[in-house]
């Protein structure tokens, strides 16, 4: 067992970030930096105030003054100070708010900072993180997962996950935001971790307890706009510009004056998670909403300090980024002229998929619909690669033929997919149950790096509505507005659920109980079996788009997919056809052994007409049943 102390960041932002004489250690971080000895650093930056006093408001009351120094920063050490003290900022000597910087709001958004002892009796110190190509991400909401709603009460269940076959936990926004039940993404104190969910100590226990097990965790992000409630920002500096807006009102200000001082709040915040917290991997929310014209732009400059940070520390460590625009610069190394990601969602497969599973086409899914898109994701990544896309009315993407496969992240659910639906329903709510499998298998049978959203390995039934917990009457209406306005494009018909009604969170809570028995045991086991034969055969575990074949017969609704590895390889066939289907494939000559097959009985199949063993003389017509698919490798 031993303690972990914060090493001093990376030399290229001591360079960028000197205030005065003062280097970028982690001594002159923001926020309330505990020393030790009853010392505690303060520095914030508030170039609109002249003066800023730290008010210390409990155990002991007290007003200190801040140092004025360089480039807007307010900075002092003072004495007699625990942690566990309360504190806020005054400005000016007026008005008084919480730390930007905050490390813990115990009282929530509105209330008092408290100063925290960061050391934590971490037990990870043989952990340096998993190959990217290794990760098989299992996403969950804290407040969902759990009846209690907790990091405490995820610990129990991590034997579950690794016993699926997952390597990768991935939570959701666990930045401070109001009240006590949110997505996540209208966080505002991005520093410190949900009071309601346990707190940063909560957060490290999780973290030590998934790397104990072998299990990677993903931390979800927002960088691209802030929370409207609480938000006190504009107060303290020119966090945002008017130049842009974005659907969430004003943009961050990441190219204009004072940017470099923005950009170094959100760089350091990510920088705190992987040091800090030992997260592995940042997931960036929404990077299409960030906008940013500079010559070298802060997802450059923040993958290049995450990176030398995570050299640094010995360890890996990636950003994954969630983008609607198609564009391959975010996931390209900065030699080729990009931003130096490591991966990030496509979504383009999801919709391709979706449609061929439910048949929809309103919204964004009328841009989808053919199963020779599906052929397309698998076979580059993006479907959309400068053609006319009707929803958007303009052309849209770029090609993504030459990027890695283990750059995209895919899924055939997750929590926008689900929760941004008129009733939030599941797969399992509006597909079969033939379609689940067929679902899981193109996923985690896929060359990509699969997701799995929680409840999805066995089918849970309760759905993931947009939820928050506002106090302002204004804002929540405006929520509900906003909500109806963003589902008019899909002509979805009925009241959608209250996001403020506490029963619209209640019944996001899963039912782990489901997956003892019936079907949605055998749902279970067959995700396991699935996750086993990717890991277990080298075709499936290599993660690579050159050696592969992808074949769709549209009028069938059959896809074939060919995959080796030097001298192994195996065949997938999906029908997408609600009825049997007989078809001739160009199956390699050569015995091959069937090591999958959805239909049967034991996978609660209608049974199959497939043997066991088939030799083939170049081609095999194969009898395949509705909504099934069937793995075969060569040999005996």
């Amino acid at each position: 067992m031993r303690e972990f102390t914060p090493v001093v960041f990376l030399t290229k932002i001591k360079v960028l970030y000197n205030i005065d004489n003062m280097a970028m250690t982690i001594e002159s971080s923001l926020g309330a930096k505990y020393l030790g000895d009853s010392r505690c650093q303060f520095l914030v930056w508030a170039p609109l105030a002249e003066r800023v006093d730290v008010h210390m408001v409990s155990p002991r009351e007290r007003v200190l003054p801040l140092e004025k120094v360089a480039k807007g920063y307010h900075r002092g050490i003072v004495d007699d100070i625990a942690p566990g003290t309360h504190y806020l900022y005054q400005l000016d000597g007026q008005k008084e708010f919480p730390d930007p910087v905050s490390r813990f709001q115990p009282g929530g958004v509105h209330g008092p900072s408290q100063v925290i002892d960061p050391h934590f009796p971490w037990e990870d110190s043989l952990w340096s993180g998993i190959p990217l190509q290794e990760y098989i991400i299992y996403e969950l909401h804290v407040g969902a997962f759990t009846s209690e709603g907790t990091f405490k009460a995820i610990i129990p269940y991590l034997d579950h996950i690794k016993e699926l076959g997952i390597t990768t936990l991935e939570l959701m926004p666990v930045a401070q935001f109001p009240g006590e039940r949110n997505w996540g993404y209208d966080s505002i104190h991005l520093f410190a971790v949900q009071n309601s969910y346990g707190g940063p100590e909560g957060l490290k226990r999780l973290v030590d307890a998934c790397h104990q097990r072998g299990l990677a965790v993903i931390l979800d992000v927002v960088y691209n706009h802030f929370g409207p409630e609480g938000n006190n920002l504009e107060a303290f500096g020119p966090y945002f510009t008017s130049r842009y807006h974005t659907p969430w009102g004003k943009a961050v200000n990441f190219d204009g004056p004072h940017s470099d001082e923005v950009r170094r709040f959100f760089i350091e915040n990510a920088l705190y998670w992987v040091t800090e917290f030992h997260i592995d991997a940042l997931r960036l929310d929404a990077l299409h909403a960030i906008l940013d014209t500079s010559s070298y732009t802060f997802l450059e400059e923040l993958a290049g300090a995450v990176h030398e940070q995570a050299a640094l520390l010995k360890r890996q460590v990636y950003l994954i980024g969630e983008s609607t625009a198609n564009d391959t610069r975010l996931i390209s190394p900065p030699e080729e002229g990009g931003y130096g990601l490591d991966a990030q969602w496509n979504d383009d497969f999801h919709h391709s998929l979706h449609t061929l599973l439910t048949g929809e086409q309103t919204g964004y899914y009328e841009d989808f619909g053919q199963l020779q898109q599906l052929v397309k994701a698998i076979q580059e990544g993006f479907v959309y690669s400068g053609e006319y896309s009707v929803y958007r009315q303009r052309r849209h993407g770029v090609s993504s033929k030459d990027i890695p496969a283990h750059r995209f992240v895919v899924f055939s659910q997750n929590h926008d997919q689900v929760g941004n639906r008129d009733c939030s329903d599941r797969l399992s709510q509006i597909i079969s149950f033939d379609g689940l499998k067929l679902a899981a298998g193109i996923v985690l049978l896929s060359p990509y790096i699969p997701l799995i959203f929680m409840g999805e390995e066995y089918g849970e039934k309760a759905p993931f509505p947009y939820f928050i917990h506002h106090s302002d009457p204004l804002l929540i209406e405006a929520v509900r507005k906003g909500r109806r306005d963003e589902f008019a494009a899909f002509k979805w018909e009925g009241e959608l659920p209250d996001p403020q009604d506490e029963a619209t969170f209640m019944q996001a809570k899963l039912n782990h109980d489901l997956n003892k028995g019936g079907k949605n045991r055998v749902l279970l086991e067959f995700y396991k079996e699935l996750i086993r034969l990717r890991k277990e055969m080298l075709p499936l575990s290599c993660l690579s788009k050159d050696t592969q074949e992808v074949l769709g017969y549209e009028e069938s609704e059959v896809l074939f997919i060919r995959r080796w590895k030097g001298d192994n390889e195996v065949e997938t066939v999906f029908n997408f056809a609600d009825n049997d289907v007989l078809i001739t494939l160009p199956v390699p000559a050569g015995s091959w052994k069937k090591r999958l097959d959805s239909a049967e009985q034991n996978w609660l199949g209608n049974g199959s007409a497939m043997p066991e063993q088939l030799n083939s003389p170049g081609e095999v017509a194969l009898d395949l049943m509705p909504k099934s698919f069937i793995l075969l490798t060569k040999g005996a």
